[in-house]
Order: structure tokens, then C-alpha cells, then sequence
């Protein structure tokens, strides 16, 4: 069985996304994904993005959407990587770069840099989130924003600094910012 999202902002308002039926995928709401853009100031203009537990897609077509010059899709899941693939095709979208990986493998190997990262793991493996920020920490620099999604409230490590938080039925939010505390 396929599943369907609905992309709410920028050129690609309204175009359907197809996901597959996969334990554990469950894309980001549309008032969350409306709250979240809104946040971040509803265009991404010149902006790259890292979507790491991508499922769907869909946060990363809302920020290509939204002006996002990259986006660098990331999950581990084979058929979910072929849906984005798929996705892209059929929007047209060339500005997103799928890849099939573990997400702390991917920042351990990849030396890109990033403005504003998604991080939206399933939520029964809710502990990949600190996992994940230990290696992002020497991945990205000052000012990176840095998306959130969770089962639970999410507690903020050192070097990050909270500027929104929100909960919607059972999913909790936030926006941070990474503030390296040994940067001068």
C-alpha cells in the first residue's frame, strides 16, 4: 500500500508525494511542517539543508520548495530512499540528492556543510537523537539551525541553544541553534 503527502508551502504547494507503507515512517504533520516553516521564515532562499531519517521526504521537498538550494536526503530504509528518488522525478525536483545510509555513518563520511538540518529519527529509536548530535557537533558550524522531532521532550545538549518548542498531539518540536561554547 502507498501512502500520500501533500507539500503545503512554495513552488511545489499541493504536489503529492508517494511513500511506502514502512514500519516506523510517519511524516512530519502538516500543522507541524506549517509551524516549523513559519519558524524558520517560510523561505529557504540560497539555503542547504540536510534531512537526515528522511522517510518521506516530505520536510525535504518543502525546503526545495521553499528555495532551498540542496538538500542532502538521508535514510536508511532502501524502499524509502526509491520513493524520494521516484518523488523527484516526478516533481522534476534536481536539488535533492538521496542517499541510502545510517544517518551517524553519513556525517562521519560526508564533509559538506550544512545551514539547516532535520532531524526526525522513528520514534521508537528516540536515543538515535543523541547519538546523531555527538557526531553532527563536529560536522556543522555556529548558526546551523537544527530541526528536532520526538516521541518525548528532548533535553538540549551542550553547544546548542533552544529558540522554539512546541508539542502537537504526541509529537514534541523544537528549533535549535548550534552555539559552540569554545568558539570565540
Amino acid at each position: 500500500m502507498v501512502n500520500a503527502v501533500r507539500i503545503i508551502g512554495g513552488d511545489l504547494r499541493g504536489r503529492v508525494l508517494n511513500f511506502p507503507n514502512t514500519e516506523g515512517l510517519r511524516p512530519t504533520p502538516d500543522r507541524v511542517r506549517e509551524t516549523l516553516f513559519n519558524w524558520l521564515g517560510q523561505r529557504l532562499d540560497g539555503l542547504v539543508c540536510l534531512d537526515l531519517f528522511s522517510g518521506s521526504g516530505a520536510l525535504a521537498f518543502e525546503a526545495v520548495s521553499r528555495g532551498a538550494t540542496r538538500v542532502d536526503s538521508v535514510d536508511l530504509n532502501a524502499k524509502a530512499c526509491a520513493a524520494i528518488l521516484e518523488n523527484c522525478r516526478k516533481t522534476e525536483v534536481v536539488n535533492i540528492t538521496v542517499t541510502c545510509s545510517d544517518a551517524t555513518d553519513f556525517l562521519r563520511q560526508n564533509k559538506q556543510s550544512f545551514d539547516i538540518v532535520f532531524l526526525d529519527p522513528p520514534f521508537a529509536e528516540n536515543a538515535l537523537i543523541e547519538d546523531v548530535l555527538a557526531v553532527l557537533a563536529k560536522r556543522i558550524s555556529n548558526g546551523c539551525r537544527i530541526y528536532l522531532e520526538s516521541a518525548d521532550s528532548i533535553e538540549i545538549p551542550q553547544d546548542y541553544k533552544s529558540l522554539r518548542v512546541a508539542k502537537a498531539g504526541r509529537v514534541h518540536f523544537a528549533l535549535w541553534e548550534f552555539q559552540r561554547q569554545d568558539a570565540e
